[in-house]
């Protein structure tokens, strides 16, 4: 087997190993042991990899900011074609899955994570939910373009509401995947209800 295929098959079940530990057992029965048991390697494959087990999740990490911006382009493509609220609920519901939620838990878990994670993005706030309030500001910016919300919507900081009520929402209760649709489309309904009115007027 050629050896580029062998290292990218190496990788990606690390990477499989660890979400399954993460979403069972939580953020901190994480390690770089837990990992190799759990993906039936040895413990040094993993740092014939990676320089050291933070790194190993900061890309795991970012493999996962790169799918909420995927979700952003698809997001904001969407402007102008159905209903706001039910366009923004649909958006949380995808991006709040159980790993996505694991994930944020983690990145607060790990300071040493966090840190490497600021080496290469945002310097404030907690990756993919930094992520995730862009891509809701991003849609709401041309939803505001559009006239489908008022002039003056304050797009930043209701995506930071958005944001913040998704993850609670979804990170509640004892299931990950608590939350239920017409949950969801409550609270958007009631962070967007000043701006979806004024439009009218």
């Amino acid at each position: 087997m050629p050896t580029g295929i062998h290292i990218r098959d190496a990788r990606q079940q690390l990477f499989v190993a660890a979400q399954r530990v993460l979403l069972r057992d939580g953020p901190e029965a994480l390690t770089s042991r837990a990992v190799t048991a759990e993906a039936g390697v040895a413990k040094g494959v993993l740092h014939r990899h990676f320089p050291d087990f933070d790194a190993f999740l900061a890309e795991l990490v970012r493999d996962r900011v790169a799918r909420v911006e995927d979700q952003a382009a698809l997001l904001r493509a969407s402007a102008g074609i159905g209903s706001v609220a039910g366009n923004v609920a649909n958006a949380l519901t995808e991006l709040f899955d159980p790993l996505v939620v694991a994930i944020v838990s983690l990145v607060i878990f790990r300071d040493e994570l966090r840190a490497r994670l600021r080496e290469t993005g945002p310097a404030q706030g907690i990756p993919v939910l930094v992520e995730a309030s862009a891509m809701l500001a991003a849609y709401l910016t041309g939803e505001r373009e559009l006239g489908r919300i008022a002039a003056d919507a304050d797009t930043a900081s209701l995506a930071l509401s958005l944001t913040g009520a998704g993850h609670l929402l979804f990170a509640a209760g004892d299931r990950l995947d608590s939350a239920q649709p017409e949950d969801v489309g409550k609270v958007v309904t009631a962070v967007l209800a000043d701006v979806l009115q004024r439009r009218l007027r």
